[in-house]
C-alpha cells in the first residue's frame, strides 16, 4: 500500500462531490483535505498563480491559458460543472426585442473575457448563428486568472463600482453574459429565443456536452506521486457513481473519450476568440 498521503483540494458542492465531502467514500491511504472556496471561480487564480492547492476544480478556458503559458498544471478527465449555454446571454425586453442577428455593433457585458461561459456563448453565436462580433464593444468586470493572458483589443473594463445587471437595466449594456446564477428580473430575456429547445437541437446535431469546469492537479504532484493522482481520480469517479443520475444527457462526463468532443470544440472557440495564442491538442491537456 502507498504511504499515507493528504491532498489539499478545492472543488464545489455537487451531487457527485458531496459523497466525498461527507466522508461516505474514502481511501485507505489518501485523505482529501477539502478547502471551501465560494464562489468557486475564486479558487482558480490562486491555483494558477500560486499552486495554492494540490488539486482544484478549474474553468476550462483558464486551464487552456494556463497550459499555453506553462503554469505547471495537468487536467483530469473529471467534469465538475457542465450546462447548456444557450440561455446565458440576456437583454432587457422593456427596450424591445434583441435577437442574435441584432448583436453586431452592440455593447455586451461579461464578467471576464476569459470566462468559460462567455467563450461557449460567443462560439455558439458566431459559429451557429452567424453573429459578427468584429465591431461589438465588450465590457468586462474582472481580470482573467492567468496574468499573461491579455484581453484583445476592443475589450474595455467597467469602473469598479459598476454592476453588470444594473448597467443592463440602465441601458448602458445592450446584453450581458451570465454564469450559473442568472438574475431574477422578469424583463431580462434570453437573446436566443426558447434556449432550452435551441440547446436540445444543438446537442442533437453536434453531440457535444458544453462542460465548464474539470479538475486539475499540479505537475509537482503528478511527478512526485502519480499514484495519488490515480487514487484521486478513482475517488472522484466513485462519487459520480454514488450520486447516480436519471438525466437524459450527462452534463458532467468522466473519461477522456467522453470529454474529447467538448475539449476540441472549446479549443477551437478559444483560438477563434484570441483567448489562446496557439491551438492546443487534446492529447497535451492531460
Amino acid at each position: 500500500m502507498p504511504e499515507p498521503t493528504t491532498l489539499r483540494i478545492a472543488i464545489g458542492d455537487y451531487p457527485h462531490t458531496l459523497p466525498l465531502k461527507r466522508g461516505e467514500i474514502t481511501s485507505s491511504w489518501l485523505t482529501l483535505d477539502f478547502v471551501e472556496v465560494k464562489p468557486m471561480h475564486k479558487a482558480f487564480k490562486p491555483m494558477v498563480r500560486e499552486h495554492a492547492f494540490d488539486a482544484s476544480e478549474m474553468a476550462l478556458v483558464t486551464y487552456f491559458q494556463a497550459k499555453v503559458h506553462n503554469k505547471g498544471l495537468k487536467l483530469l478527465p473529471a467534469a465538475m460543472l457542465g450546462r447548456f449555454q444557450h440561455g446565458t446571454m440576456l437583454y432587457d425586453s422593456t427596450r424591445g426585442t434583441l435577437a442574435p442577428a441584432d448583436l453586431a455593433g452592440k455593447r455586451i457585458g461579461v464578467r471576464s473575457w476569459s470566462q468559460t461561459t462567455g467563450a461557449w456563448m460567443r462560439g455558439i453565436l458566431q459559429n451557429d448563428y452567424g453573429v459578427d462580433f468584429s465591431n461589438v464593444q465588450w465590457v468586462t468586470f474582472e481580470d482573467g486568472h492567468v496574468a499573461e493572458a491579455k484581453d484583445p483589443s476592443g475589450v474595455i473594463r467597467a469602473r469598479p463600482e459598476q454592476d453588470i445587471t444594473q448597467m443592463l437595466l440602465a441601458g448602458e449594456l445592450d446584453a450581458a453574459i451570465y454564469g450559473a446564477a442568472l438574475p431574477k428580473e422578469p424583463q431580462l430575456k434570453s437573446v436566443i429565443a426558447d434556449p432550452d429547445a435551441a440547446a436540445q437541437a444543438w446537442y442533437a446535431r453536434l453531440g457535444v456536452v458544453p462542460v465548464n469546469h474539470m479538475v486539475v492537479v499540479t505537475e509537482e504532484l503528478a511527478r512526485a506521486n502519480p499514484e495519488a493522482v490515480t487514487e484521486l481520480y478513482r475517488l472522484l469517479e466513485a462519487g459520480k457513481r454514488a450520486a447516480g443520475s436519471t438525466a437524459a444527457i450527462d452534463t458532467t462526463p468522466f473519461g477522456r473519450e467522453a470529454n474529447w468532443p467538448c475539449l476540441e470544440m472549446l479549443i477551437s472557440y478559444a483560438v477563434q476568440q484570441q483567448l489562446i495564442p496557439r491551438r492546443l491538442t487534446v492529447e497535451e491537456l492531460w
